[in-house]
């Protein structure tokens, strides 16, 4: 049995199948698989979603997919003009996007900013010149928010304290490896939302 997590571009593709799974494996009586889909950005993701969704949940294995995990940033994404909160904002799109799927085994989540909050939890897996910095954040990494989203605050803190720039792929991916998932699941509450329904997911399709 296996979840499909649908996700933005290259970083989540790489990296959060297995991040995902050091959570869950340990805690179910057998491990679960995670397929990773990429859409290449939040626009096509929008718009192919539902079509994407219903071949794998209507196609020839569905017996043995448990779940279609969507992920996107909440950063980045078109709102109506009245919702200016990140709960509205999360509510909404959360609503929006499982109204369009229309499918029960469908469940969409968002990373509140940004993936990048999450490494944020845990200021020991940065380099020292950094790890001082993410300090002033890692207490609540969700609340680095639309006016300097996680990137952002990443590529700014490598550039002036490491003298290069941030390489989402090759950094995120390692700052995925390092981060123990039971801290980002701790200090975030939307990845904790999102970790407790698939788990649940999974006992209940008897693993």
């Amino acid at each position: 049995m296996k979840f499909i997590l649908f996700v933005e571009g290259s970083t989540e593709h790489r990296a959060l199948p297995e991040f995902l799974k050091r959570w869950l494996d340990p805690k179910l009586s057998r491990p679960v698989g995670i397929s990773p889909v990429s859409f290449d950005g939040n626009d096509k993701y929008i718009s192919e979603v539902k079509k994407k969704a219903a071949l794998h949940l209507n196609g020839p294995k569905r017996q043995g997919i448990i779940a279609v995990i969507g992920l996107l940033d909440l950063y980045g994404l078109k709102f109506p003009s009245h919702l200016s909160s990140a709960e509205g904002r999360y509510d909404w799109a959360k609503q929006d996007l499982e109204k369009r799927v229309g499918h029960p085994q469908f469940r969409q989540f968002f990373a509140v900013h940004e993936l990048e909050a999450w490494p944020l939890s845990d200021p020991g897996i940065f380099l020292e010149q950094v790890k001082k910095a993410i300090l002033a954040v890692t207490a609540n990494p969700e609340s680095v928010n639309f006016n300097q989203p996680p990137v952002r605050l990443l590529k700014k803190l490598y550039s002036e304290k490491l003298k290069r720039d941030y390489k989402k792929i090759v950094d995120g991916y390692d700052l995925f490896s390092k981060l123990d998932p039971e801290v980002a699941y701790q200090k975030c509450p939307r990845l904790k939302e999102m970790l407790d329904e698939m788990l649940r997911l999974a006992k209940d399709s008897g693993n």
